[in-house]
């Protein structure tokens, strides 16, 4: 049974705080575990990423079979079915498009002193994608992560992903093959973040690694990041649903175990002013566990760290959702647009009844990487603007730092910066200088 709150018990405060609190990562400290790979990574290269497949994944490699050859992979793509085809391609025209209109103008102006300036948008040239394999290999998340690289215009596109055994999803790599990324490591964990960030004599490095995995993956993404960019360290799935009582029970108890399926360590709540709605969604909740495949996944994450919680009104279900910065928000009331207003801290908002969070996973066309554990207060889902870098621009005329370069060699001087501010006076000697000829 999920835990139940009602905001107008004397020991809600307490009791919502220690829900926030809840640590739903029960993996253990693998952090000095993480260092010593990357390091064996560092030192030894392919050899180490081969002995370290073959431990984890008891996968036999070596350099040459690293990828998948393009001929593995139109044998992999031979097996998918015309409707899987064309569910991806539809998925992948709906994120294509909607990342598209995501890309940012350059812009150049000349401010009232005369000084030329502006920014411009330039991708960074090579990007790593990790896709989780095994039980939990997506190829959603493929199609993800790679679109908005290629809409950025990124040059080189890789995918490492775990094939534990051999097994191979060949979904996975048709998504690859119609978001463009022909190079598909079959190699996971630490030791393929390592590979990605600091480069083997086969694997070139990357700028830039994006992807979910799981503790190994997310601490070894923490270790390298300075030496390479990433996108975020993704934590378990979260749904937040506020109900206004009018949606059917049964399609809001399959939302909130949409996301406790992932796995134990997900969380789904429930927020509505009406006590009897939340009884009837949990009563579905319970029902569709005596039939659901993945009902003890499902069971135990909505057991241990399940929630409802009813309130007052609409506005506290607002600030309370504000709280916890969800990664996905459904707002199943008569105006969610007016709703959605109140809500400051979320990654992805769902409007309305009819728009399960299950769109958002694979053909609504925003993104689905999307940031967790409350993350959602200070950063977005995975989008465009993380495959691009913007770079300022500035040209100042003799006419402009004769305008402004007196207010810099100042500052410079209170600084005590000498050359700083002689930088400055050296090119405005030479302008005072010409202006008296």
């Amino acid at each position: 049974m999920a835990h139940f709150l009602d905001t107008s018990d004397p020991g809600f405060d307490a009791q919502f705080d220690a829900l926030l609190g809840l640590k739903r990562e029960d993996a253990p400290d693998v952090d000095a575990a993480v260092a010593a790979i990357i390091a064996d990574v560092r030192a030894r290269g392919d050899a180490a990423v081969i002995e370290l497949t073959a431990k984890f994944d008891r996968l036999e490699l070596t350099p040459e079979t690293l990828a998948f050859t393009a001929a593995e992979i139109d044998a992999q793509i031979a097996q998918v079915s015309a409707a899987d085809m064309q569910a991806l391609e539809l998925a992948a025209e709906r994120i294509r498009a909607y990342h598209a209109r995501q890309m940012p103008e350059d812009a150049h102006w000349t401010d009232a002193a005369g000084a030329r300036l502006g920014w411009r948008f330039t991708p960074v040239s090579a990007a790593g994608l990790y896709v989780p394999g095994g039980l939990a290999s997506y190829p959603s998340s493929v199609l993800m992560n790679a679109i908005p690289a290629s809409v950025a215009g990124v040059e080189r596109l890789v995918i490492v992903c775990p094939t534990p055994d051999g097994a191979v999803n060949p979904l996975v790599l048709a998504a690859a093959r119609i978001a463009g990324v022909d190079t598909v490591y079959r190699i996971g964990g630490a030791q393929a973040i390592a590979a990605l960030a600091y480069g083997t004599a086969t694997i070139a490095p990357v700028d830039k690694i994006t992807g979910p995995g799981n503790a190994y993956v997310a601490a070894a993404k923490r270790r390298v990041f300075g030496r390479v960019g990433i996108d975020m360290i993704a934590g378990p799935s979260e749904i937040l649903v506020i109900s206004d009582g009018s949606a059917d029970p049964d399609w809001l108890a399959l939302d909130l175990l949409s996301q406790a399926e992932h796995d134990q360590s997900a969380q789904s709540i429930l927020i509505t002013p009406d006590a009897a709605h939340a009884r009837a969604v949990t009563a579905a909740v319970e029902a569709r566990l005596e039939t659901l495949e993945r009902a003890e996944i499902a069971g135990a994450s909505w057991r241990d760290n399940g929630a409802v919680i009813v309130t007052r009104d609409l506005s506290e279900a607002a600030r309370l959702s504000n709280r916890v910065a969800p990664e996905h928000l459904e707002l199943c009331v008569a105006e969610p647009s007016a709703l959605a207003e109140e809500i400051t801290h979320a990654g992805a908002i769902f409007l309305g009844a009819f728009t399960p969070e299950a769109i958002g996973d694979y053909v609504g066309g925003p993104n689905h990487v999307l940031p967790t554990a409350r993350s959602a207060r200070f950063s977005s889902g995975l989008s465009v603007m993380d495959f691009l870098k913007r770079t300022t621009l500035a040209e100042m005329t003799p006419r402009a730092l004769a305008a402004i370069g007196p207010a810099a060699e100042r500052l410079a001087i209170s600084e005590s910066l000498q050359a700083h501010g002689l930088s400055v006076r050296a090119r405005l000697d030479a302008i005072n200088l010409e202006s008296d000829a």
